[in-house]
């Protein structure tokens, strides 16, 4: 059993590897063990491509039969853009399958585990299965939750200030700080950010710091369609939250310029977050990135919507500026947002404190 372990530790760390390219797919590293030896690997590396385990039993070649997989998900028995994994690990003459977590999606849940053993394939289910689901928190809670995986991120200084007195946050933190941010944009389906951010700010809100994998969607709040013609951010694969009433001869305009429009019901206190977040699970948007002010940061927490959050702290005391939230209604220590399963990383002089928000209330 520790052997095993072992083995699906290294189909964990194949999946990684597909880390910004696979979405809406889950994350899928494969491996095909015979004699004690590794005889052929892979992992799933881009939508509408060879899933993980296909790319192993390739790679095994005629020496697959009778030998054992181990594969971080369920896999598939369904056709979708490619044929149903159970039907070529079957063919393969795969003998026993170890798989790290089944698959929430309906579509498949339960049923690849049956179909693979009403063919006589034995089939061990759960082992390493905490660290299976970390690896995909994205589709998991897609599927689970019917929203996007929402990652908060707050940039400010040691007194936990976002921006000067000015509104001026350019730089609060290094640039090792921000390559990881920009890294972590690479990672998800988009960027989330509001309509005061875009006027301040005029950010780009894309991947520039490091080696781009892909460009993000942009999701700007805008209730009113406030937003400038000429901001940086107003082009394709951006797309505008509005409210139904807004402006319609500057939505044409700005379809015109290949930015796509979404028109949400609102709620009291203007769009309604929830219904953003319903419209983005329809357009199959996995995982936010919300890089916002503190008022959208704040709406997030407050509605109970965030998943991760990663605060980096630099190495500044500002005594007086923007700070990171507005109040979030707590007013007891013991009421207080939690933040568990913390890890710390330092660039340079500048912290990153990275945890899962803690549902305690």
């Amino acid at each position: 059993m520790k052997n095993s372990e072992v083995l699906m530790t290294r189909v964990i760390h194949l999946a990684k590897r597909g880390k910004g390219r696979v979405s809406p797919n889950p994350l899928v590293g494969a491996l095909i063990v015979k004699n004690g030896r590794i005889i052929g690997e892979g992992y799933h590396k881009k939508a509408g491509t060879e899933h993980a385990e296909v790319v192993a039993i390739n790679k095994a070649g005629k020496k697959v039969n009778g030998s054992t997989m181990y594969v971080n998900l369920e896999p598939c028995c369904h056709f979708g853009k490619t044929p149903p994994c159970t039907e070529t690990i079957m063919k393969a003459g795969i003998k026993e399958v170890f798989i790290g977590a089944k698959d929430p999606n309906p579509l498949v849940s339960g049923k690849g585990i049956k179909r693979l053993r009403k063919s006589g394939i034995k089939v061990y289910s759960g082992m390493l299965e905490d660290e299976a689901r970390e690896l995909n928190e994205f589709y998991f809670t897609y599927m689970e939750k019917r929203r996007p995986f929402i990652i908060l991120k707050i940039a400010q200084t040691i007194d936990g200030k976002i921006a000067d007195i000015y509104g001026n946050s350019r730089w609060i933190t290094n640039e090792l700080a921000r390559k990881k941010v920009h890294s972590l944009r690479n990672e998800v389906d988009a960027i989330l950010t509001g309509i005061g951010t875009i006027k301040k700010d005029d950010p780009e809100l894309t991947p520039r710091l490091t080696r781009k994998i892909k460009e993000p969607l942009r999701i700007v709040l805008d209730s009113n369609l406030r937003i400038p013609q000429n901001a940086r951010i107003a082009r394709e694969r951006t797309i505008i939250a509005t409210r139904l009433n807004s402006n319609k001869r500057k939505k044409k305009i700005l379809e015109f310029m290949g930015v796509r429009i979404w028109e949400i019901q609102g709620d009291k206190n203007g769009l309604s977050i929830s219904n953003v977040l319903k419209r983005a699970h329809k357009e199959k948007v996995l995982s936010i990135l919300v890089e916002a002010g503190k008022r959208v940061s704040s709406s997030f927490v407050k509605e109970h919507l965030v998943d991760k959050i990663y605060i980096f702290i630099s190495n500044k005391i500002l005594g007086s500026g923007i700070t990171s939230f507005e109040s979030l209604g707590f007013k007891r220590l013991e009421d207080a947002l939690l933040i568990e399963k913390i890890s710390f990383k330092c660039f340079k002089e500048n912290l990153l404190i990275k945890g899962y928000v803690y549902r305690n209330h």
